[in-house]
């Protein structure tokens, strides 16, 4: 009995179709999508400036904000630019390769958002139960070193998605219904037995998002165990305040995260395909769009750096004229 050749059957380049049943609207949605693209880059790269231009946000919180916003731009760059062509240019075909090497990408970039989130909740935990002591753990090498096992992490869980995505025959055709080459879109375009994808998929979101969830939430258990002894009540407030811009950030992106997780795998078929390209897509989208609009509003010292380095624009403008 002769053994198929699966490269025979690995089609040349993908056709991604966009959102499934609106693609009349592509030009309309295409809309809400590119400006919160603009307002992601823009919002991320003036925090990234401010950062390392203000030396008073030369400190540990601020230096992670920083690796978070670097993160979220090349989240969020990974997969709009393409979606964007597909909506205003039709522009659908995508390479194999390529399609594996974005489908890489995304995976390890979303790895990274959340290790950086939960880096942060440790760096939070750290000032407020051991402030005194605050400097001395998280200083620049060891911050550098968290940030590097982080993305390294990522690359090692997520490089097996490519291999395991390349090895199953396309025998189906080559259209994808979704915006972007995300790992079990792609294999489920497949006529072999994808069991193995899933349960690696399954894996790797138990080794990070699980792992970093779990520590979020240890973190977060001592911070409040440790407030709640604090006597004075604007010690408390002021405690808490430190973590409310955090918390905002957590819920934006494991909300949207949860739902396309759980309903790409358990609601299948009681869900619109539009609702779940779509909530993938903001999964990508919202948190660097909102990101720095949170930490911008809820962190004092960023808003005051903000309002300094506009008022000094202005007087240095005026002074000119």
């Amino acid at each position: 009995m002769s053994v198929p050749n699966t490269s025979s059957l690995t089609p040349s380049s993908f056709i991604l179709n966009g959102i499934p049943g609106l693609e009349a609207a592509h030009g309309w949605i295409s809309l809400p999508f590119c400006t919160m693209y603009v307002i992601a880059i823009t919002g991320n790269f003036g925090l990234m400036y401010l950062i390392y231009g203000e030396e008073a946000l030369h400190r540990p919180m601020y230096i992670f904000l920083a690796m978070l916003s670097f993160t979220d731009v090349l989240m969020c760059t990974s997969t709009l630019p393409n979606t964007l062509f597909i909506f205003w240019f039709n522009l659908k075909e995508i390479d194999f390769n390529a399609c594996l090497v974005q489908m890489f990408f995304v995976h390890t970039f979303t790895g990274m958002e959340s290790g950086m989130l939960m880096l942060m909740a440790l760096d939070r935990y750290v000032a407020i139960c051991f402030p005194l002591r605050y400097g001395a753990i998280l200083t620049r090498p060891v911050i550098a070193k968290a940030g590097l096992l982080t993305f390294l992490r990522g690359v090692m869980l997520v490089i097996p998605f490519a291999f395991l995505t390349k090895r199953l025959p396309y025998c189906r055709g080559n259209l994808i219904p979704h915006t972007y080459c995300d790992h079990m879109s792609v294999a489920k375009v497949s006529c072999g037995n994808v069991k193995v994808n899933a349960v690696y998929g399954l894996m790797v979101a138990l080794l990070i998002g699980g792992f970093d969830i779990l520590c979020i939430t240890v973190s977060y258990t001592m911070i409040l165990k440790a407030v709640v002894s604090l006597k004075s009540a604007d010690a408390r407030q002021k405690a808490f305040g430190t973590c409310t811009a955090h918390l905002c950030a957590i819920v934006i992106t494991y909300v949207p995260a949860f739902f396309t997780f759980f309903t790409h795998r358990f609601g299948g078929h009681t869900i619109p395909p539009h609702i779940h390209i779509i909530m993938a897509n903001l999964y990508l989208l919202l948190p660097p769009t909102m990101n720095p609009i949170v930490y911008g509003v809820k962190t004092k010292q960023i808003r005051n750096c903000v309002i300094r380095f506009f008022f000094q624009k202005k007087d240095a403008s005026s002074q000119s004229i």
